[in-house]
């Protein structure tokens, strides 16, 4: 199969990897222009843009596809099928209709639900027991191609996004191969998505990265998870932000205030408003992520109360 792949962040590497990897022709990768990052502000290449050069695949970085000259380029590629993965830019019908045989998605949630920008965090953070990968077919309407292949994975009481993240990455990679073998076959079989059990997975803003102590542990458990490794949870302790990276819940409960700490079995743990959650990795500004025994170690806080 002669294919295009469009993909940007690190969690487009593997399904790239597995394509290089594969008996099919990877003839060009689509991916956002260079950025600035780090302190430096550098213009920086995408990782997937770094994986292509690596093995001296063409790479186009089209701003967007308004141009038909872009599209033209694309089409004289001559790809039986574009694959598209968290590729940060939506593709027109003209782009879509390219490919001789389909247009196709690796997406990380289990359609209908989660479609959307944020599918792994959102999954997390509302208390789902399983994730997965689907791959579908692009359509126009965001996420709500035909179904080509559905993979599950449990959601764990330790799992936070960056764990999902890495492992529904690799899932993807497995998954899409399957799916290119089945066109290779003539033996692709598309569902149709049931529109009444759509939810969207908007994307995180930064502001929801503030803890509510009034909210139940569980409520905060799944938060400070799912919002691992951005925007990261955080409160704040004698005036200063405290990132809370990860936590675990307790069977205790507790009569004190919420957001109140508790230093019983040296451990750091915070009222709530039902439950008490124990802070397993914290960070306070200009030092480094450090275990909540730690912090105590270093801090005067049982007692103190977190949050404004």
């Amino acid at each position: 199969m002669k294919i295009v792949f469009a993909g940007t962040p690190e969690f487009a590497v593997p399904t790239l990897q597995a394509l290089l990897d594969s008996e099919h022709e990877v003839c060009a990768v689509y991916t956002q222009p260079d950025r600035p990052a780090g302190r430096g502000r550098k213009l920086t290449a995408s990782p997937i843009k770094q994986l292509a050069l690596a093995h001296d695949i063409p790479v186009y970085q089209p701003e967007n596809f308004k141009d038909s000259t872009t599209i033209s380029e694309l089409a004289a590629l001559n790809a039986d099928l574009l694959i598209v993965i968290a590729y940060g830019l939506i593709l027109p019908q003209a782009v879509i209709d390219i490919p001789r045989l389909a247009c196709i998605n690796v997406h990380g949630s289990l359609l209908p639900r989660w479609r959307g920008a944020a599918p792994i965090h959102r999954a997390l953070m509302a208390g789902d027991d399983k994730t997965g990968i689907t791959i579908m077919k692009v359509v126009k309407k965001l996420d709500a191609g035909d179904m080509l292949l559905k993979d599950e994975c449990p959601i764990t009481a330790t799992d936070t996004s960056s764990s999902l993240h890495d492992q529904l990455a690799q899932m993807g990679a497995t998954s899409l191969l399957k799916v290119v073998d089945q066109f290779q076959a003539g033996t692709v079989i598309a569902e149709a998505q049931d529109e009444t059990l759509v939810s969207y997975a908007h994307k995180l803003e930064k502001h929801e990265a503030v803890l509510d102590w009034t909210d139940s542990a569980i409520q905060l458990d799944r938060k400070i998870r799912g919002l691992n490794a951005w925007p990261v949870a955080q409160t704040s302790f004698k005036g200063e932000v405290l990132r809370v990276w990860n936590c675990a819940l307790t069977d205790k409960t507790s009569s004190l205030p919420p957001g109140t700490i508790s230093c019983a079995d040296q451990a750091l743990d915070v009222a709530t408003g039902a439950g008490v959650i124990r802070l397993l990795e914290v960070q306070l500004p200009g030092g480094k992520r450090i275990a909540g025994k730690d912090f105590l170690n270093a801090q005067a806080a049982d007692g103190e109360k977190l949050g404004l």
